[in-house]
C-alpha cells in the first residue's frame, strides 16, 4: 500500500467521453477507499517498529491523491468530473481531506475579476477542454491568460507542439530542459510542474536529484541555459560549436534549435509566472493545507504579503491615490497626441535616432528597484543548475562594451523565423504567429477610455525591453520611450523581464493604477514576447555564423 499517486490512472479523465470519465473516477475513488480502509484497520493494530515508515509513506501517497482530487474538484472543465470529485471528498472517506490555500490562479488579481472554471462560454470551453486533455490539467497560467483568449488559444498550441508532438528530442529531455530553464530565475511553480509531467512520461528520478546526475548531453547545456537567461548578448558561435562537437554527447542542429526554443520559452513563462504573481497548483507544494480554516479564516501570511482585499486597504490616502492615478491616464494620453503631432511634423536625422538609443540604452542600466538584493535559490530548484551566482548583469558595468545588434542586419521574420522552420518545422510558423498576437493585440482601450489607438505604446514597450537587450530598430524613436513609460514601470518592465524572481506585488500594483487587471496581463504578454524574441535573436544568430 505505500505506492504514490502514480498507481491511478489518472488520463481517463481526459477523455470527451463521460462513460469513460465516470468509469475513471469510480477507479479512482475505489483506489482512495481501500488505502482509507487500510490505514484505519493499521490505527487499531498494534505498531511494529518497521512498519512506522511504511503507514507514513501510505499517508503520504493518499494525501497525494486527495490533493489532486482536490484539483479536479476545482479545475477540470468537465463538470461531471468536477462534481463527482468533489462528493467523494466530501461524502465518503470520514478523513481529514484538504483544502486550497491561497485565494485564486493570482496573488497579484482579486479572484473574482478571474473567469471561473465552469462559467466559460463553448469557445473558451472547447479551449479549456483541451488544454486539460493534453496535459491533465487546468493550470493557474492558463487561468490568468484566458483575459486574452486569442493569445491563449495561440500560446497553447506551440506550447503543445514544443512538449508533444514530433521533434527532434525525446519527451524526458524537452520537461528537463524546462525544468533547467526555470530553475535560473528559481521559479518552483514551472519546476514543480515539469518534475511530475517528466515523471509522467518515463523520466529518470535520478536526474532529479541535480544537474550533475543528468545525461553529460544536457550538462552541457547548462552553459547556454545559463547566458541565453541573463546575458544573452554575450552568446557567440563558440557556444554553439562546443554543443555540435562534443564527440559522443554532441547536439545535432535540429536538436540545439528545439533546445533554445524551450529554454526561451521557459525563461519567458517565468517571468510571466512572477510577474502576474501566479499561485502554486492545488495539488502541488503550496497549494493546499491538511488544517482546519482558521476561526477568523484569515491568515497572518496575507497581511505581510500585502494581500489583504482592496477594501480593507481604501483609507483616505488610497482616494488620493485612485485621484492621482486618474490624472495619470489622462497625462499619458496626451503625451500619446503630442508625440503624433511631433511625428506628423518632423522626423529626426539617423544620427540623432543612434544617439537616442544610445542615451536610453545607458540609461537603462539605472533602472532598478529599491527592493532590489539577491535572492538565494532555494536547494530543490537551483541542484537543476550550476554556477548560482551568474545573474543579469547591465551592458557596460565593469567597463565592458556589448556592441549594439541591428534588427536591419539579423531581425526574427528575415533570418529567424526561417532557420527554425527549418530545422525545426512548423514551430517557426507557430512562434511568429504567436509574437504577432501579443504585438498586435488590442482592444482599443486605455483604463476607462475606448477607442484609443495603443499601437504607439505598445511599441514603446516591446523597443524598450529589446533595447535593454542592446537590440536596436533603425526606424525607431527612442525619445519616445521616456515620453511613455514613467519610472514605476520602467522598474516593473526590467525586473520581470531581467530578474522576475525580484517582482513584489507593490511592483505590481504601483504602475499603471487606473489601468485593469487584464491590461496588466496584456502588459505581461507582450514583456514576455518580447524577452523571447530577443534571446532567439542572439542564439540564433549564434547558429547561423556557426552555419556559415
Amino acid at each position: 500500500m505505500a505506492e504514490g499517486e502514480n498507481e491511478v490512472r489518472w488520463d481517463g479523465l481526459c477523455s470527451r467521453d463521460s462513460t469513460t470519465r465516470e468509469t475513471a473516477l469510480e477507479n479512482i475513488k475505489q483506489t482512495i477507499l481501500r488505502k482509507t480502509e487500510y490505514l484505519r484497520s493499521v490505527k487499531e493494530t498494534p505498531l511494529r517498529p518497521s512498519d512506522g515508515l511504511s503507514n507514513a509513506v501510505s499517508l503520504d501517497g493518499l494525501n497525494k491523491l486527495l490533493a489532486h482530487l482536490l484539483m479536479l474538484s476545482k479545475r477540470c472543465p468537465f463538470k461531471d468530473v468536477r462534481e463527482k470529485s468533489e462528493f467523494i471528498l466530501k461524502n465518503e472517506l470520514g478523513i481529514r481531506i484538504p483544502r486550497p490555500l491561497g485565494h485564486g490562479p493570482s496573488r497579484f488579481i482579486p479572484e473574482k475579476e478571474i473567469l471561473q472554471v465552469g462559467s466559460e462560454d463553448a469557445q473558451m470551453h472547447t479551449l479549456f477542454a483541451d488544454s486539460f486533455a493534453a496535459l491533465g490539467r487546468l493550470d493557474n497560467i492558463t487561468l490568468v491568460m484566458v483575459f486574452h483568449p486569442q493569445y491563449l488559444e495561440s500560446f497553447l498550441k506551440t506550447q503543445h507542439y514544443l512538449l508533444q508532438m514530433d521533434g527532434p528530442l525525446p519527451l524526458h529531455y524537452r520537461h528537463y530542459i524546462g525544468i533547467m530553464a526555470a530553475a535560473r530565475h528559481q521559479c518552483s511553480y514551472l519546476v514543480n510542474l515539469h518534475v511530475n509531467d517528466f515523471l509522467h512520461v518515463g523520466g529518470d528520478p535520478k536526474w532529479l536529484n541535480g544537474l550533475e546526475n543528468a545525461p553529460q548531453k544536457l550538462q552541457n547545456l547548462g552553459e547556454l541555459n545559463k547566458v541565453l537567461a541573463h546575458r544573452p548578448w554575450l552568446i557567440t558561435k563558440e557556444h554553439i560549436e562546443g554543443l555540435l562537437k562534443a564527440e559522443e554527447h554532441s547536439w545535432s542542429l535540429a536538436e540545439l534549435v528545439h533546445a533554445v526554443v524551450l529554454l526561451t520559452h521557459y525563461h519567458s513563462l517565468a517571468s510571466f509566472t512572477f510577474g502576474c504573481g501566479i499561485s502554486p497548483e492545488i495539488h502541488c507544494d503550496g497549494g493546499h493545507t491538511f488544517r482546519p480554516p482558521s476561526v477568523s479564516n484569515y491568515c497572518i501570511c496575507d497581511i505581510t504579503n500585502g494581500n489583504h482585499s482592496v477594501d480593507e486597504t481604501l483609507n483616505a490616502a488610497g482616494i488620493c491615490q485612485v485621484s492621482d492615478s486618474f490624472f495619470e491616464v489622462e497625462a499619458l494620453m496626451e503625451k500619446m497626441r503630442q508625440l503624433q503631432e511631433c511625428r506628423d511634423e518632423e522626423e529626426a536625422s539617423q544620427e540623432e535616432m543612434a544617439s537616442r538609443f544610445e542615451i536610453e540604452k545607458r540609461e537603462s542600466m539605472f533602472v532598478f528597484s529599491s527592493d532590489d538584493e539577491e535572492v538565494t535559490p532555494a536547494r530543490d530548484v537551483s541542484r537543476h543548475f550550476e554556477d548560482t551566482s551568474y545573474g543579469y548583469k547591465d551592458f557596460s558595468r565593469h567597463g565592458m562594451h556589448v556592441p549594439t545588434f541591428r534588427v536591419q542586419d539579423y531581425c526574427w521574420e528575415d533570418h529567424g523565423y526561417s532557420l527554425v522552420n527549418r530545422l525545426y518545422p512548423d514551430v517557426g510558423q507557430l512562434i511568429d504567429e504567436k509574437f504577432h498576437i501579443a504585438y498586435n493585440l488590442t482592444y482599443n482601450t486605455m483604463a476607462m477610455h475606448k477607442d484609443v489607438d495603443t499601437s504607439m505604446l505598445r511599441r514603446a514597450i516591446w523597443n524598450y525591453i529589446h533595447c535593454m537587450f542592446g537590440i536596436r530598430y533603425d526606424d525607431y524613436d527612442y525619445g519616445e520611450i521616456n515620453q511613455l513609460l514613467d519610472r514605476s514601470f520602467k522598474v516593473y518592465i526590467k525586473t520581470v523581464v531581467c530578474t522576475p524572481e525580484k517582482v513584489t506585488k507593490r511592483m505590481y500594483d504601483s504602475f499603471w493604477r487606473q489601468f485593469k487587471h487584464s491590461e496588466k496581463v496584456h502588459v505581461n504578454l507582450l514583456l514576455i514576447e518580447a524577452r523571447m524574441q530577443a534571446e532567439l535573436l542572439y542564439a540564433l544568430r549564434a547558429i547561423t555564423r556557426y552555419m556559415t
